[in-house]
């Protein structure tokens, strides 16, 4: 067998598995090698190829795995960035489950306090008192009648309950005379009738009152509902007209503020309806039947529309004395009994007249007594001239003249009573034909006690047949406490004193009475009081006006004052139409109608300063007079007597007639 064949068979042995394949042994030295096992070297001093491919297979092998650690890493990192980034985001746009304190939403403190929210408004505390204290809880529970406080119920509910915290006692006057409570009481007086309730009506806290539900609703136009859980709460309804309303797509969540992260304040279902009160884009802002106002998502809102709410109920209606003729009133200013003496000859020069108005009742003093110049010839006289006499019944000018008296007066319900039985039992005495109030140191705190007294007059007035009229500045924001709105309801006629613009007290110089003041004055006034009970008041007297500038002094004393801004120091003095007409002819002062004011004006310089005057005339009042009549009013009243020029009746008598 030669070479080739013996390789040949061992090969097919090998293959068979018969010959074992021999393996050196790493550890023998091979001949001429004198190097440590596994180091064996190539001559020339390089290593042999079949020692080297292990150390490269494991090198890579360590090259993948820093790879693979790397990449590993990366993709952590990547996810821990994406997860804090998320987190981010969740926390910045993510809904919040959080829940609203709805004890603090509300502002519910005593275990008996009660969330009112009337007409789609929740009503909160007021740190408002002249103190600087929080108002009282607007709702309370006792023996479990739920109850509203006072001041919520006359601002939110119905304006003409009335409470006495001096005496204690709650009224609501009726066409017909007052309802009245006592405090603990389930009995009440309705005007004459004794009547009774099955829960006690009116519970106070010192002079904190609240009145039952249920008797309010009794007066009122209104509907409520209570609810107990998760918190008692009193949902009253006491407007009615157009609202907007919308039904809930799906479930969602009333949030106390537009936005995914304000507190829930309750869960609403699909098919829900609320009330849309706002509309903030994303969000609008609504109220759910069961007393909780907030914010829904836009998009869970469907079906929004306009709807009209009413209720059956009958409200008292204040019959009024309405004259057939158009009202030609003059204030007669009567200072003292003597005066009555002069009415002929102070009514013989007029023309078209109507009603003369005295000054003769005044309060005498804070007991609700009564100073009084009625005079019943006077009255004779007055009807002799086919004239109506509606004597004037004043809070100045008599015993008291200050804002603090006359309220010390009217906080009293016995205190009116007393003022208004005299003043009536002098009315019937003499022969009157009405009363027309004139009541102006009226302070904002005082409003609630002088519209009961409006309210408590016209009712007797009525009852004995008086004609009830109520005199007025012209509607501006600081004197809203009077109330015209009311006055409109239960008086017979409203006067505006369209004058006085500028008085004494102005810090410059200006009209008493411009057209514009006059317009203004009507326009807001028809807005409480309708045309046909509207009577406009215009001056027969005008100022004369002296500036002398004010010193430096004078100036750095006013510093921060309101008085500051004006350079000059003013005086005045009031004249009737002829005498102002020849003071500036005296004085040979130019006449320039002034068509701002509509009136005459003139200025001329002394050595004493500046005189100006914006005159009361024939053309002023002429001017007065097409707006009157343009706007359909009731009638004119003029103050006042005798100080009108000649010309004056048969100009009126052409716009008043």
């Amino acid at each position: 067998m030669d070479e080739r064949e013996r390789r040949g068979a061992a090969s097919e042995r090998r293959a068979r598995g018969r010959v074992p394949v021999r393996r050196p042994d790493r550890n023998i030295p091979r001949p001429g090698n004198d190097r440590k096992p596994g180091n064996a070297q190539r001559p020339g001093g390089s290593q042999s190829p079949g020692r080297q491919q292990p150390r490269q297979k494991k090198s890579s092998r360590a090259r993948r795995r820093r790879r693979n650690t790397i990449i590993r890493w990366l993709i952590l990192i990547i996810l821990i960035i994406v997860a804090i980034g998320g987190f981010v985001i969740w926390r910045r746009y993510g809904s919040s489950n959080e829940e609203a304190d709805l004890k603090q939403y509300y502002e519910l403190e005593a275990d008996n306090d009660l969330a009112v929210v009337i007409n789609d408004e929740v009503i909160r505390k007021d740190a408002d008192t002249a103190d600087g204290q929080t108002s009282p809880a607007p709702g309370r529970i006792y023996d479990g009648q739920y109850y509203i406080e006072y001041s919520a119920v006359r601002e939110y509910i119905n304006k003409r309950f009335y409470w006495d915290s001096n005496e204690n006692v709650l009224l609501y006057t009726l066409p017909g005379g007052n309802v009245s409570v006592g405090v603990g009481s389930k009995e009440y007086t309705d005007i004459t009738e004794t009547k009774s309730e099955d829960y006690v009506i009116l519970k106070t806290e010192g002079k904190t009152a609240y009145i039952a539900l249920p008797f309010i609703q009794a007066y009122t136009n209104m509907e409520y509902a209570v609810y107990d859980d998760p918190v008692s709460r009193a949902v009253i309804t006491s407007e009615w007209g157009e609202i907007q309303t919308a039904q809930l797509k799906r479930d969602t969540e009333v949030r106390y503020q537009g936005g995914v992260k304000s507190p829930i304040l309750t869960e609403v279902k699909k098919s829900d309806q609320v009330t849309v009160l706002e509309d903030e884009e994303d969000w609008k802002k609504v109220a759910t039947e069961d007393g909780f106002v907030g914010y829904v998502k836009t998009s869970a809102l469907r079906d929004i529309q306009t709807e009209t709410t009413a209720r059956e109920f009958e409200e008292p209606v204040y019959t009024n004395i309405s004259k057939d003729y158009t009202i030609n009133m003059a204030w007669h200013n009567v200072s003292n009994t003597d005066a009555n003496n002069y009415v002929l000859q102070t009514i013989a020069g007029t023309k078209g007249l109507t009603t003369i108005a005295p000054t003769w009742f005044s309060l005498a003093d804070t007991e609700g007594n009564i100073y009084s110049l009625a005079d019943s010839d006077y009255v004779n006289y007055a009807h002799q001239s086919n004239l109506e006499v509606w004597a004037v019944l004043r809070d100045f000018h008599g015993g008291i003249n200050s804002y603090e008296e006359t309220y010390e007066v009217l906080s009293y319900t016995s205190k009116r009573t007393k003022v208004i039985n005299q003043v009536i039992a002098d009315a019937l005495e003499t022969g009157v034909d009405g009363i027309n109030l004139d009541f102006e140191l009226i302070s904002t705190e005082c409003g609630e006690h002088y519209i009961q007294f409006v309210r408590e007059l016209s009712v007797k007035c009525r009852q004995n047949g008086l004609v009830f009229s109520v005199d007025n500045y012209v509607p501006q924001p600081y004197n809203e406490h009077y109330d015209i709105e009311e006055q409109g309801a239960v008086a017979d006629y409203v006067v505006i004193m369209a004058y006085d613009e500028h008085t004494d007290g102005s810090y410059e110089a200006g009209p008493v009475a411009s057209i514009g003041y006059l317009e203004n004055g009507i326009s807001d006034a028809l807005q409480s009081v309708p045309a046909d009970k509207l009577v406009a008041g215009v001056p027969f007297f005008t100022r004369l006006w002296l500036e002398t500038p004010k010193t430096e002094e004078q100036l750095a004393s006013e510093a921060g004052t309101e008085a500051a801004s004006y350079p000059d120091n003013i005086s005045s003095w009031a004249y009737g139409m002829d005498d102002a007409a020849e003071v500036v002819s005296s004085m040979g002062a130019q006449v320039e109608w002034d068509d701002t004011s509509k009136q005459n004006y003139a200025e001329w310089e002394t050595e004493e300063g500046t005189y100006k005057i914006w005159l009361e005339d024939l053309q002023s009042l002429e001017e007065k007079l097409k707006v009157i009549k343009a706007n359909n009013l009731a009638g004119v009243a003029e103050w006042s007597l005798g100080q009108e020029s000649s010309g004056v009746w048969d100009l009126i008598l052409q716009y008043v007639n």
